[in-house]
């Protein structure tokens, strides 16, 4: 079953397709989606009410401290649900503060902060197919699909100080 926040079957049945690519399939995706309408989600991801940014910013900052390999290594362990302390951190915030998260990391990676894909990587037909998908939908339908997409990702944290 995939998690997902709305009860929306478009948004469920992208999420699904995105799910369904492997894991360097989905980063590439986030990445051409960023840079296809990053500005355009600038406002509404560090917009929301609910938004800490400066937990978003502290834990791109542990990422962006690492090394290419291992900054890549915490994006699949993200998607993967590794049990990992990053991926346990993450797992704590909130959806609107994972979208945050991730922009963050797209924007380390516009700026070499954080392993760019490469810059003649092609997106394979399945993830174009995809990314065709998504920028079909409405700004507010994007929105909500790429908050429901990064809800599930990183593991459940633990109690007490074990984070």
């Amino acid at each position: 079953m995939t998690y997902t926040q709305t009860g929306d079957p478009t948004i469920r049945e992208h999420v699904q397709a995105w799910q369904n690519l492997d894991v360097d399939q989905q980063l590439a995706l986030f990445w051409f989606i960023y840079k296809e309408m990053g500005k355009s989600i600038t406002p509404a991801a560090p917009g929301a009410s609910t938004v800490s940014p400066e937990i978003a910013e502290g834990l791109f900052n542990q990422v962006k401290e690492l090394s290419y390999e291992e900054q890549l290594q915490v994006q699949r362990d993200l998607i993967n649900k590794a049990d990992t302390q990053i991926s346990r951190e993450y797992g704590s915030l909130g959806d609107t503060t994972k979208l945050l998260f991730w922009y963050r990391l797209s924007q380390g990676m516009d700026n070499g902060t954080i392993i760019p894909v490469p810059s003649d990587y092609q997106l394979p037909s399945e993830a174009q197919a995809v990314f065709n998908r998504i920028i079909g939908l409405s700004f507010e339908q994007q929105i909500t699909l790429f908050r429901d997409y990064v809800a599930p990702f990183g593991a459940e944290p633990k109690a007490g100080a074990e984070i």
